[in-house]
């Protein structure tokens, strides 16, 4: 019998699928995105060291407040300045975008472009 596979579990493939060409270095680290159904979350991770440099989501206090009364796509705009904001504060201009097996479009894409606004380059 073959066991059906979720929505996610394919997710989770296309994200291992591109993770292996996509890694952070300390020059230029991956800018990494997560969504749930109701959230979204962005780190800007090193991959080599092994450590979350900058990271932001709509849980933050600085955003919490301003993304609950903007719609998803909003607030992914919102939670990609606060990281861009984050990282350069960290010495980080460039990244490398991972955009974790989810399609370039909607909130993923509002996320990278609101990085780009912040002063990321990728």
């Amino acid at each position: 019998m073959i066991k059906h596979r979720g929505r996610n579990d394919a997710r989770q493939r296309r994200h291992l699928r591109i993770r292996r060409d996509v890694r952070g270095t300390a020059e230029r680290p991956r800018l990494s995105v997560f969504r749930s159904l109701s959230h979204i979350y962005a780190q800007v991770v090193d991959d080599r060291a092994g450590r979350t440099i900058a990271a932001a989501s709509t849980l933050d206090p600085e955003i919490r407040e301003r993304a609950s009364a903007a719609t998803k796509t909003e607030a992914g705009k919102m939670v990609g300045q606060v990281v861009a904001r984050r990282a350069q504060e960290r010495g980080v201009r460039r990244v490398v975008f991972d955009r974790g097996g989810y399609l370039y479009h909607g909130r993923v894409r509002a996320l990278a472009e609101g990085a780009r606004e912040g002063g990321l380059e990728f």
